[in-house]
């Protein structure tokens, strides 16, 4: 009801020209309504967005956002067609004719931008490239017009995906239903760090942490072998004892973070600290893209690589990283002698979860070129892991009712990404909720 009173208001103050002639009446008074209008006007654009069920400023503002977008959309449409009724039948002058087409082109366009900059600056789901699309064409007529009708979508779906979120939050925060009996280490893969910054497992911790978890981080380096990565591990797994005075931990570990856990449960003694692993897209046989590619490139591009990633993430926080020597950990011929030298150890149990992409279109680079390159060395995959060698323990595969599918990186909410039917937060709320009612 509202939107369409703050429609009126634009619609009249729009429409202000045609109608000073058409509509009899004391000037004085039209003016008064003028200003009446004017004043409401600049409340179309500057009011908030109210307050949802939950309270959340940036979810106000995307509601403002496409409240603006949809006045602006319909007050155009209405606008033009009134307009040409009025120029068949009005004999008004010409400059009464401009300023009959200049009032709502402005009061309109203006309606509209501060839509789209309110949607855009607190909108996640919409993408840079959309950005990029509407920063080059906003001046273009009709490509304007499915950007501008793109960000509404886009924002409005995650309007009421988030509010749903949060209600459903709202509902269970007493319950903390991640409350383990055991604190929960995430253990990240390769190439990547804990930065808190840009945290690896995006919106997942926080989520967590509401719903009552204890979350802590493996703070391995982002690049060596098993072996090196593992001992990192092992001393963070007996940091987290000594401060939380837990007996042992609960670890969730996504790629190769899976192997690394593996080898310190295995090898170092941390089976005594360790009362579940459940690893995310972890190649436990391995990636024979690795042995691959190390095949067709040559050893000084390798060389070329390793130095410069190495040189890189020194900068970024690595003591001492070594690129080549965690890749060659992935390969499908070394992970032959996994089994043998990391075997399960009794007192843990172990648990794998895998997800599957449907087509290279399911994400972007370099992941829809492994995919394909996967494909066609192993089958299903996730565009860098291939399916059958993520199983370990008891399997669960990640399935979406929509073609889609989940990539590896969307599999940890690298990207922050809305996706039908996949709410990737609650996958790991029902994962640590799952420990809990086990007793872990």
């Amino acid at each position: 009801m509202k939107r369409v009173l703050e429609l009126m208001i634009v619609l009249l103050l729009g429409s202000a020209v045609p109608a000073w002639g058409m509509i009899p009446g004391h000037t004085a008074l039209k003016v008064v309504a003028v200003i009446a209008l004017s004043l409401g006007y600049l409340a179309v654009l500057f009011r908030s967005g109210g307050k949802p069920p939950m309270d959340s400023k940036r979810l106000r503002r995307i509601k403002r956002g496409t409240d603006l977008i949809w006045i602006g959309g319909f007050a155009a449409v209405i606008e033009a067609v009134f307009l040409v009724f009025w120029f068949i039948k009005s004999e008004a002058g010409a400059v009464a004719r401009v300023f009959a087409v200049v009032m709502p082109v402005l009061l309109v366009g203006l309606v509209l931008f501060m839509g789209v900059i309110r949607t855009a600056s607190s909108a996640k789901q919409i993408k840079i490239k959309d950005h990029v699309l509407m920063m080059m064409f906003w001046w273009m007529p009709v490509l304007n017009i499915f950007l501008i009708r793109r960000y509404y979508k886009t924002a409005k779906r995650e309007y009421f995906f988030e509010l749903d979120k949060l209600e459903l939050e709202n509902a269970r925060a007493e319950s903390t239903v991640c409350a383990t009996k055991y604190p929960i280490l995430l253990v990240h893969g390769i190439f990547f760090r804990d930065w808190q910054l840009v945290n690896y497992w995006g919106r997942i911790p926080a989520t967590l942490i509401r719903n009552g978890a204890r979350i802590f981080y493996g703070k391995q380096q982002s690049a060596q072998s098993v072996p090196d990565s593992a001992r990192e591990l092992r001393d963070t797994i007996l940091s987290v004892i000594k401060e939380t005075g837990a007996e042992k931990v609960n670890i969730i570990a996504h790629s190769k973070g899976g192997l690394d856990s593996r080898y310190a449960i295995s090898c170092l003694g941390m089976d005594k600290y360790v009362a579940t692993l459940t690893t995310i897209n972890t190649p436990h046989k391995g990636c024979d893209m690795v042995d691959f590619l190390l095949g067709k490139l040559s050893q000084g591009f390798v060389d070329f690589v390793t130095a410069r990633y190495n040189k890189l993430f020194t900068v970024l926080g690595d003591t001492k990283p070594d690129f080549i020597a965690g890749v060659k950990d992935l390969s499908a011929v070394r992970a032959r002698d996994y089994v043998t030298e990391m075997p399960d150890k009794e007192g843990v149990s172990y648990r794998s979860y895998m997800s599957i992409m449907s087509s290279a279109g399911s994400a972007g680079i370099p992941l829809n070129f492994g995919y394909l390159l996967i494909k066609k060395l192993n089958g299903p995959n996730d565009g860098l892991v291939w399916e059958e060698s993520a199983k370990h323990g008891e399997y669960h595969l990640i399935t979406t009712p929509q073609k889609r599918g989940v990539s590896h990186g969307d599999v940890i909410d690298l990207m922050r990404e809305n996706i039908d039917n996949y709410d990737v937060r609650e996958f790991y709320v029902d994962i640590v909720k799952g420990l809990r009612e086990e007793g872990y």
